[in-house]
C-alpha cells in the first residue's frame, strides 16, 4: 500500500502543476541514458534507463535495459514510447525489481491521472513484456481502454515483491458515471459518492497476491478490498 500511495501522490502532484508545466520533462544529452527511480537491479548487473531527444525529451523517447556497471545499452523495453507517455523526466518513471533481478515492473503516467504498469521478464540480458494482471478485468470481466473510455478519471496500479516470484498488486481507479450501478456490481471493492452535479464518483480499490509460474504464466489470488480515498 505505501508504494501505491507514493505513485498516486506523484501522479496528483504532477497533475496539479500549472498547464504550462503539466509534465515532468528532461532535456537529455546525446549519450545520456538516465536511470529511472528504482531502476538499478538488486544484482548490480542491470538497470533501466530513459533517453529521448528534443527540447523536452519526447522525440523518440524510449526506456532501455542497461548492462552495469558499464552502463551499456542492451534492449528497448516494449510499450513505453513517445505515443503513450506524458512525462519524459527519469524521476517520473518507477521500477520495482524482484529480488532475483529476473522480473521488473515499470510504472509511468500515460495521462494526467492515469498510471500504466508494465511487467517484464529478464532472461540473461534480454527482456520480454509480460501480460500484466488486471484486477478490474478480473472482477468485472472487461478491460478499460485509457484512450477511449473517458469515464475513468484515475487509474493507479502498483506492484511490490514480497518474494522473488511472488508479488502483491494493488489497483485503484476512479470513474465518473451517471449512476452507482458499477459500485453495486463491485460490492466491497467499490465505493460510490454523489457529486453536486447529479453524477456519481465510483472508486474501485482492490489488492491481490500473485505468483509467476515456471512456464511464464501468472497465477493470481482472489482480489480483496483495498483502501479508498476520501473524495470531495
Amino acid at each position: 500500500m505505501p508504494f501505491r500511495r507514493a505513485i498516486l501522490a506523484l501522479a496528483l502532484t504532477l497533475a496539479a502543476l500549472s498547464p504550462a508545466f503539466a509534465t515532468a520533462e528532461h532535456r537529455y544529452g546525446k549519450n545520456e541514458y538516465a536511470i529511472i527511480q528504482g531502476g538499478r537491479a538488486p544484482n548490480g548487473k542491470l538497470s533501466v534507463a530513459a533517453h529521448g531527444g528534443g527540447e523536452t525529451g519526447g522525440e523518440g523517447f524510449r526506456i532501455y535495459l542497461m548492462a552495469e556497471p558499464g552502463h551499456r545499452r542492451l534492449m528497448t523495453l516494449d510499450n513505453v514510447n513517445d505515443d503513450n507517455i506524458l512525462d519524459t523526466a527519469p524521476d517520473a518513471f518507477h521500477a520495482a525489481w524482484s529480488a532475483d533481478s529476473r522480473t521488473v515492473a515499470v510504472s509511468f503516467r500515460s495521462e494526467r491521472h492515469i498510471v500504466t504498469l508494465n511487467l517484464y521478464a529478464i532472461d540473461g540480458r534480454r527482456v520480454r513484456l509480460i501480460d500484466a494482471p488486471d484486477l478490474f478485468r478480473d472482477v468485472t470481466g472487461r478491460s478499460v481502454d485509457i484512450k477511449t473510455d473517458g469515464d475513468m478519471r484515475t487509474s493507479v496500479p502498483a506492484l511490490t515483491w514480497p518474494a522473488p516470484r511472488r508479488f502483491h498488486l494493488t489497483d485503484y481507479r476512479v470513474f465518473v458515471l451517471d449512476d452507482a450501478a458499477l459500485a453495486d456490481k463491485l460490492g466491497p471493492l467499490g465505493k460510490a459518492t454523489a457529486m453536486k452535479d447529479g453524477r456519481t464518483t465510483v472508486q474501485f480499490s482492490a489488492e491481490a497476491d500473485g505468483e509467476l509460474l515456471p512456464d511464464g504464466r501468472i497465477r493470481m489470488g482472489k482480489p480483496r478490498a483495498g483502501q479508498f480515498e476520501e473524495l470531495e
